[in-house]
């Protein structure tokens, strides 16, 4: 049985890891991420402060959030699983393996970006692709608390008929879309949606070849017509849909996965082998 401990446990990231570990092989200790308040100790989940005796024995310690303490780690030799957004690629390790389970010797690893897994999917989804291009419609779930937090403020305020606060997201996220400058073929565009994301891509056949769809890997649904942020949002699974044309040289495939349960929890718990 795994001993783990999940640092950061009030967060949002950190409640949906202890629900979704503890009904697995393991033991799960929640920690804050320093000394705990009343209204800390009085909340739904029991969390601890965060000390490094508690960490003795741990074979694996994942971070939600930063630790205050910059010393917490000073003597510990299990490993460590860095998910916060703003991990420091230098400090936190390499990133996650996309499949398998962790790999014999390695102490520390970080996260990968939901986008980046679900690209990593599209050779295993459709044969034949040559050139892709798309929109990226992303929620707020992938900031967290203070997204969910800072789009109900905003909310609130615009209903009130008030100017709201950008300082919490940095951008007004209450019932605006928000393009940002495109990555190459990619667009992403802000939403305001709590979770759920879409990434609607247009795909075009290699030279001599045509857009065929394949057997769903682990992990991806194919649906008959394409999911709405609603429906990624209750799903662990990446939801796909195909769409092709008649010669099958082009096509639209829509994707929708949840940034935090298809994103974070998904790829956890297949790296601890759970």
């Amino acid at each position: 049985m795994l001993k783990i401990a999940v640092i950061g446990a009030q967060t949002l990231l950190g409640r949906e890891l202890v629900v979704a570990l503890e009904p697995q092989d393991c033991s799960v200790l929640p920690l804050a991420t320093g000394p705990m308040t009343k209204q800390d100790e009085e909340g739904d989940l029991v969390v601890f402060a965060p000390e490094p005796a508690l960490l003795q024995g741990l074979d694996v310690v994942i971070l939600a959030d930063t630790p205050q303490a910059s010393d917490l780690f000073q003597d510990y030799p299990g490993r460590i699983l860095d998910l916060r957004p703003e991990a420091d690629p230098k400090e936190s390790g390499e990133p996650m393996p996309l499949v398998g389970e962790w790999p014999i010797g390695t102490l520390r690893f970080r996260g990968r970006s939901a986008l980046e897994q679900v690209l990593a999917q599209l050779p295993l989804l459709v044969d034949g692709i040559g050139e892709v291009s798309g929109t990226h419609l992303r929620s707020i779930a992938h900031l967290g608390d203070q997204g969910l937090g800072g789009l109900m403020e905003q909310t609130a305020a615009v209903i009130r008929g008030e100017e709201p606060d950008t300082h919490a997201l940095g951008y007004r996220a209450a019932f605006e879309l928000v393009p940002q400058i495109p990555r190459g073929n990619l667009v992403e565009v802000r939403t305001p949606t709590f979770h759920g994301d879409l990434l609607v891509l247009n795909l075009r056949s290699a030279e001599g070849k045509r857009l065929a769809l394949k057997p769903p890997p682990e992990g991806v649904a194919w649906v008959d017509q394409p999911p709405t942020s609603r429906d990624v949002a209750v799903s662990i699974n990446l939801l796909a849909h195909l769409s092709l044309s008649a010669d099958a040289n082009q096509g639209m495939l829509t994707l929708g996965f949840d940034p935090i349960l298809w994103g974070i929890l998904r790829p956890t718990l297949r790296l601890l082998g759970l």
